[in-house]
């Protein structure tokens, strides 16, 4: 007699999408077929292939005689397509899973075969096995709502465009080191280069061809500029009520600014976390040790999670140092760091921003004043 295959009695159709530029794969099962089924999708437009995945994850269904309200659960790579994939299949009743690329893990082959094909495939059985309660390694991502990502191109836009206008100025600078000339670029740099004050090394005029790349220069920083002081004035206007009273409550802390605190707020402490892990594994500042057999390595901070927060905690960790010595985490860092060289204390700065992330998001939540902590008058 032979055995009776057992039914899966709550069936869940689980599937993985490899996206690409001109096509993407699906992979798909309900856990009760030996080779899961692996199709293509290449419509042109990106709406009409996302209609076209779920017409298939449909007629999936209808071939495996599954319920019609049998769940999806669809996982893809974090990539250029962001979050708009995600959001799209939630409003069509399908959850989906949104991952991190770099926790996926790879054979370690010097060759290995790689195609789309076995890509989604490999997804699929990440995403069958993070199901069954194996997640360690897999880093599911938070899915923010479109209000919380627009308001994050609000502060990144102040912060291009800040970067854009040194860019421009260190740019003249240079071109005019060329021929000899050390001058400032300040606001009536314009008006002496029109009239004729600007000149090279030994009192000659600046070469034509120079002068009007010099005056395109000065055309795109002045653009800049307008649209740096554009955004400046309205910045912090239209942003929503709960986000401002959380920058208020972090600018009211000593060594922490308006600018630094809008963006830690919008990058960062929009998320709701349960504990301090949470905080510090999602800007990357936990240590990934290197422990097998003889061989003892600290290999540093993780670095995964979003790096412009990483990069302003580590820059708002030296403003608390300067701005706040007796509170109790500047005191640990000069204990820490007694006698030690510029090496020690660039090592130890990264455990100062992680433990101030901490800190700034349980005063955020909970209202505690980090310990040894001065408010501004």
């Amino acid at each position: 007699m032979q055995p009776t295959q057992p039914v899966n009695v709550n069936p869940v159709l689980e599937a993985a999408l490899e996206l690409a530029d001109k096509s993407w794969k699906i992979a798909a099962t309900d856990g009760q077929r030996l080779n899961p089924a692996v199709l293509n999708l290449a419509a042109e437009n990106l709406w009409e292939r996302l209609e076209g995945l779920v017409g298939r994850l449909d007629d999936l269904k209808r071939r495996w005689a599954l319920p019609a309200d049998c769940p999806v659960v669809l996982l893809y790579e974090a990539g250029q397509d962001g979050f708009w994939v995600a959001r799209a299949l939630e409003s069509k009743g399908i959850t989906a899973l949104v991952i991190d690329p770099a926790s996926v893990q790879v054979t370690r082959h010097a060759r290995r075969a790689k195609t789309d094909r076995l890509d989604a495939l490999k997804l699929l059985g990440e995403l069958r096995a993070w199901r069954r309660g194996d997640r360690r390694e897999l880093r599911v991502l938070s899915i923010p709502t479109p209000r919380d990502e627009g308001k994050r191109q609000l502060s990144r836009e102040r912060g291009l465009l800040q970067k854009e206008i040194g860019q421009h100025r260190d740019r003249m600078v240079k071109l005019l080191r060329t021929q000899g000339c050390k001058v400032q670029i300040d606001n009536r740099f314009v008006e002496r280069l029109m009239a004729g004050e600007v000149r090279c090394a030994d009192g000659r005029r600046i070469p034509e061809e120079l002068w009007h790349r010099l005056v395109h220069e000065c055309e795109r920083l002045d653009l800049a500029r307008q649209q740096f002081a554009a955004t400046e004035r309205t910045l912090l206007h239209d942003l929503p009520d709960d986000a401002q009273r959380c920058i208020a409550m972090l600018s009211r802390l000593r060594g922490v600014g308006w600018v630094g605190a809008m963006r830690l707020v919008l990058e960062l402490l929009w998320r709701d976390f349960t504990n301090r892990r949470q905080v510090g594994a999602c800007v990357g500042l936990v240590p990934q040790p290197y422990d097998s057999g003889d061989s003892h390595v600290d290999q540093g901070i993780s670095k995964q999670g979003n790096r412009r927060v990483r990069a302003l905690l580590i820059e708002m960790a030296w403003c608390w140092l300067k701005y706040q010595p007796g509170s109790e985490l500047a005191q640990w860092f000069a204990r820490r760091t007694q006698g030690q060289n510029k090496r020690g204390r660039r090592v130890a700065i990264v455990a100062v921003a992680r433990r101030l992330a901490i800190a700034l998001w349980r005063y955020l939540r909970e209202g505690l004043v980090p310990a040894g902590a001065q408010l501004k008058v």
